[in-house]
């Protein structure tokens, strides 16, 4: 799991920021990109949030990325 303390903070909402844009980009209701990645839509609603503080593994970060249809670095 990823640490959210110290200066991973940025760096998470980036990626939250960045997962969000690109799922209304491509059209995708929350519940449709939960569904695809195999995680729960309170889960995506929370990785998804501004002030993001829902630690997650790379495991989902790839899986996200795998239902968004983007390279894992376009979400970094």
């Amino acid at each position: 799991m990823i640490n959210l303390s110290g200066n991973h903070e940025e760096a998470f909402k980036r990626i939250s920021k960045n997962i969000k844009n690109i799922r209304i980009e491509k059209n995708m209701t929350q519940q449709e990109l939960a569904e695809r990645a195999g995680i729960s839509l309170s889960y995506l609603s929370k990785i998804e949030e501004i002030n993001c503080n829902k630690s997650f593994s790379l495991h989902v970060l790839f899986d996200i990325a795998d239902a968004l249809g983007v390279d894992v670095k376009k979400l970094l």
